[in-house]
């Protein structure tokens, strides 16, 4: 595949931070010419997870210093981008399908740039395929290539030719990229980059490189930032959190991060994902016991209850390890709110090695779990092991793990009823004012109550439960 970019080498930060605002200034030259409408228009889609989601909002922040606008649909864009997901074979799928769909678009308004980034586009097959089958795509760039996004669509837009960067993995974390937030309540804040665990069934660190954490400092100034301009929930991001600062100088831990975040004065909950167990401490769960801010939820992937599927999945922990944590967790941390990750159907797996995980869900009882039938991902380990389980057999057994965890949340849900809960006030459903409020345990909660009181924390009696919501009423409401 062909690659029309030329890399350009910078001796120092403000050397690239310095170059990529000359190219914000060139391209907005460009754009008063080439927009369509009164402003330039861009419409950005992303799939996937929450760190795709942060990186979407530093692309915004980007495109927002060039005077862009945004809209949900992309018929009027004059810049389309898709941020891409290789975790799961349906987000792939739905790429394809959405960039093919842009054909006709293209055909009408041919100064229109189609541009694919983030997790997907750092898969050599994927970003062959991109360039061989959708000939109209203009730009397609790697998760570590973010930072260059202005000096690539300058290029994209100026020189005419199809612009593709990938493979530019220098281990840097980049700062100074402006952000446009999606939102004004609830905030995303990347802690670290990549990951060093190489589970045997995941993608992640071929497409978004090792590890890498962002200074405490800088963590810490843009948290305080965030707090002070309102934001009421904020979750720190990580692939693995719990290893935060091990390629740091200071040797800072993620305890001692997030001690320092709960610290700073205001009225917010903050959250974090995603914790690996391998890693996850009892000063981790010491620290959250003993703060005022951190949410008292703890999303811990276990993925399968059986040793022998864990450590072909490499994961580096077994069974009574990860119990070991959710019990000390259960016995340190009051109501707190476990969530998890579960993977049925992985290559080898048996029909006894499944009961152990249903066995492991009715003796922790989650708050909640985020379920997924395997899917092989190119390139990595498991894509090559023997999976001799039918896909039917396979559908079988996730049905009974959701009847299972469907009853246990049922039951949760119900044993909450009669209770107070601290609430923050989200949005409106429908109409009634209906508002959907969520507990530190990030249990939703349906209340009557004034729309001027969303953003705001409340105390909720509950007075009901559904299998996963609950609803109540507003106390001094």
């Amino acid at each position: 595949m062909g690659q029309f970019v030329l890399i350009e080498k910078y001796t120092t930060v403000n050397d690239f931070e310095n170059t990529q605002n000359e190219y914000i200034d060139l391209i907005y030259e460009i754009m008063q010419s080439r927009k369509r409408g009164d402003v330039p228009i861009a419409y950005i889609h992303t799939y996937g997870c929450q760190q795709n989601v942060a990186d979407g909002e530093r692309i915004k922040g980007m495109l927002s210093q060039v005077g862009f606008e945004f809209e949900d649909k992309p018929d009027n864009a004059d810049v389309i981008l898709f941020n891409t997901c290789a975790v799961r074979e349906h987000a792939e799928d739905r790429v394809f399908g959405n960039v093919g769909a842009l054909k006709n678009l293209k055909r009408k308004y041919p100064d229109t740039l189609i541009a694919l980034c983030g997790c997907m586009m750092e898969q050599k097959h994927i970003a062959d395929r991109m360039y061989k089958s959708f000939p109209y795509v203009n730009l397609v760039f790697g998760t570590h290539a973010l930072h260059q996004f202005p000096e690539l669509l300058y290029r994209a837009l100026a020189k005419g030719k199809r612009v593709y960067l990938r493979d530019n993995d220098d281990s840097l974390v980049h700062e100074g990229i402006p952000v446009r937030r999606d939102g004004s309540l609830k905030g995303w804040l990347p802690i670290m980059y990549g990951c060093n665990n190489f589970c045997t069934y995941c993608i992640v660190p071929y497409v978004r490189g090792r590890e890498r954490s962002r200074e405490k400092d800088i963590i810490i100034s843009e948290a305080r930032e965030m707090i002070n301009s309102g934001f009421k929930d904020i979750t720190l991001l990580g692939q693995n959190v719990n290893s935060y600062g091990k390629n740091l100088k200071n040797g800072v831990s993620f305890a001692e991060l997030i001690k320092e975040i709960d610290d700073i004065d205001g009225d917010y909950w903050l959250r974090f994902m995603t914790s690996h167990p391998k890693d996850c401490t009892h000063e981790l769960i010491d620290t959250i016991a003993q703060s005022k801010h951190i949410s008292k939820h703890l999303h811990l992937p276990f993925q399968s209850g059986s040793s022998r599927i864990l450590k072909l999945m490499n994961r580096h922990y077994d069974r009574e390890k990860y119990l070991d944590i959710v019990n000390y967790a259960k016995k340190t941390i009051p109501d707190v709110s476990l969530t998890s990750d579960v993977i049925v159907g992985f290559p080898g797996e048996t029909y006894e090695d499944f009961k152990e995980t249903l066995s492991l869900i009715k003796e922790v009882e989650f708050t909640s779990l985020f379920t997924f039938i395997y899917s092989p991902r190119v390139d990595t380990p498991a894509a090559k092991m023997d999976d001799p389980i039918p896909a039917e057999e396979k559908s079988k057994w996730f049905r009974e793990l959701l009847d299972v965890q469907e009853e246990i949340a049922s039951r949760r849900c119900a044993s909450m009823v009669g209770t107070t809960q601290r609430v923050l006030m989200e949005s409106e459903k429908g109409k009634d004012n209906i508002i959907n409020a969520r507990t530190s345990g990030n249990i939703i909660v349906e209340t009557k109550a004034p729309a001027e009181l969303i953003g705001t924390f409340q105390d909720v009696k509950v007075t009901s439960a559904g299998n996963w919501i609950l609803k109540g009423e507003l106390i001094n409401g």
